[in-house]
């Protein structure tokens, strides 16, 4: 289960950090550089990630130093692990080797139990606290960043002990002035939860436009409307990203398959009759109803 908590608010007086370093600039990582340097100007920002990226980061003004390793990032009062999760679990601990017991180390990744297990090991002293910004679109990296990506988003919080708890209220209030709405889950829900929400259409859109594409060639998907368009908007998603998060949440994300593909399966069996076809669309319209309250 979740727990909202306060609305976002942008009347803070205060930055909550007063430095920050970003691993990986990326769709996300540079949405949270580009809404930083919008909502606090004053927070020096510096970002690890390949050359031309970090080119572009310094171009556009979402960050004020590049740092060619983590060996140059400092001492920073915040850390975001901003890579793909598999390569966030392995950097967790060489990132705590090289910043002292004040700063706060998160991530972003969309799993969260595989980083909350590797954040056990770390010593007492540091504080790491597991994020999830739920604020995807259709294509990654940072020429597809922007200031307002997390803006009446929930922004998921993991923390694992209470004696973090002044790690997480900064947490909290630096997503707040991103516009987000923060809200906390333990790290198993949280992976079963994001199976059905997240990484199931993930994978539906991206196996439908495959199949489709296959079948109807060029020629024919010039003659799609806008159902095939809407359904498949995130078929253009990055596969490394994905990959990493399958692998992580393999077995959450295997049962939502098998409860899809047992519906297709009921429907497969029922096209002659439709009995099945109405049922699920009858129960389809009323979650999408409940899905969209708030939305319009």
């Amino acid at each position: 289960m979740t727990t909202n908590h306060n609305p976002p608010s942008t009347n803070q007086p205060d930055p909550p950090f007063t430095s920050i370093a970003i691993i990986g600039l990326g769709l996300i990582g540079g949405s949270i550089a580009l809404g930083v340097r919008e909502r606090w100007p004053s927070i020096r920002i510096a970002a690890v990630d390949r050359p031309a990226v970090l080119a572009h980061g310094l171009g556009s003004g979402a960050i004020d130093r590049a740092a060619g390793s983590l060996s140059e990032i400092g001492t920073p009062d915040l850390v975001v692990l901003a890579a793909p999760v598999g390569e966030n679990v392995t950097l967790l601990p060489q990132v705590a080797a090289r910043v002292d017991s004040t700063t706060i180390i998160t991530d972003v990744g969309g799993t969260k139990r595989d980083i909350v297990r590797a954040a056990r090991a770390l010593p007492a002293s540091h504080a790491f606290v597991g994020g999830h910004p739920i604020g995807g679109a259709e294509k990654g990296g940072f020429g597809f960043a922007r200031p307002d990506l997390f803006a009446g988003r929930p922004w998921i919080f993991t923390p694992e002990s209470p004696e973090i708890t002044g790690a997480l209220d900064r947490l909290m209030q630096f997503a707040r002035g991103l516009r987000a709405r923060p809200t906390m889950m333990d790290a198993a829900a949280h992976d079963r939860m994001m199976a059905f929400l997240s990484h199931l259409p993930q994978l539906t859109a991206s196996t439908l436009m495959e199949v489709v594409g296959g079948a109807a060639m060029s020629d024919g998907l010039r003659l799609a409307g806008r159902g095939l368009v809407d359904t498949t908007r995130l078929a253009s998603s990055p596969a490394a990203v994905w990959r990493d998060i399958c692998t992580a949440n393999a077995d959450e994300i295997g049962q939502a398959l098998d409860l899809l593909i047992a519906r297709l399966s009921e429907l497969r069996a029922d096209l002659e009759r439709g009995e099945a076809i109405d049922l699920i669309f009858a129960e389809a319209a009323r979650w999408r109803a409940e899905l969209m309250k708030g939305r319009d």
